[in-house]
């Protein structure tokens, strides 16, 4: 894992825009055009959403280092190490259909197809295992981000992801004798307190739980 590489371009697209504020100028432009389920508040609604795509990106890293140390404790490693790998890649060596996305937001574009990465990862895990293998819900946070990124292209990223995902896992990986030791490691309370050590990924989501809250209430 080469996350120090990660937090660096994330680092590097800050600055990119502090001197060029391309991010501010296209969410000025998308305020408008928000889907009404997506409340904001009314006082510095830019901010908000600003602090929430900052946090979305940054949060990746935090995910893929606290996912490597429980995977290591749980004795799962084996399982969640090519996942974290392709996550970080899409840092590290995005795919051709990003060339040109600079700043941080072409890092959202980059942080969009980790998280969906992990949530499609999660989603087949619910589905053969009953548990999720990284337990970090960021369904909200991803149609928010979907929304902000645009279509067709956020459908285009989907598209990679689902691509992604096949390559990783597919019917004959959940069919091993191993999945039931398997499952009940997923389970096992020393996996849940391993996850509960790391109190950052929950002040991320901050801004993601109130904007759920807000959608919830809109419904």
């Amino acid at each position: 894992m080469n996350t120090s590489a990660v937090r660096e371009l994330i680092q590097r697209a800050q600055q990119h825009e502090a001197s060029r504020q391309s991010l501010q100028r296209q969410l000025e432009a998308q305020l408008p055009r928000l889907h009404p389920a997506i409340r904001l508040p009314e006082q510095d609604a830019l901010g908000a959403l600003t602090r929430f795509i900052i946090a979305y990106i940054e949060e990746v890293p935090d995910v893929l280092e606290a996912a490597q140390e429980v995977a290591r404790e749980a004795g799962i490693e084996t399982q969640i190490k090519p996942v974290l790998q392709v996550a970080e890649q899409f840092f590290l060596q995005p795919p051709a259909l990003m060339a040109g996305h600079e700043g941080l937001d072409g890092l959202l574009d980059e942080a969009y197809l980790a998280h969906r990465l992990v949530e499609e990862v999660n989603d087949r895990y619910i589905a053969h295992l009953g548990q999720p293998l990284i337990p970090l819900d960021t369904t909200v946070a991803n149609l928010i981000a979907h929304q902000l990124i645009g279509e067709p292209f956020a459908n285009q990223l989907d598209e990679a992801v689902h691509h992604a995902v096949d390559g990783l896992l597919d019917e004959a990986a959940f069919a091993q004798d191993s999945v039931q030791a398997y499952r009940q490691r997923l389970s096992s309370p020393q996996t849940e307190a391993a996850w509960k050590r790391w109190p950052c990924l929950s002040r991320r989501l901050g801004v993601e739980l109130q904007l759920q809250q807000n959608q919830r209430a809109a419904g």
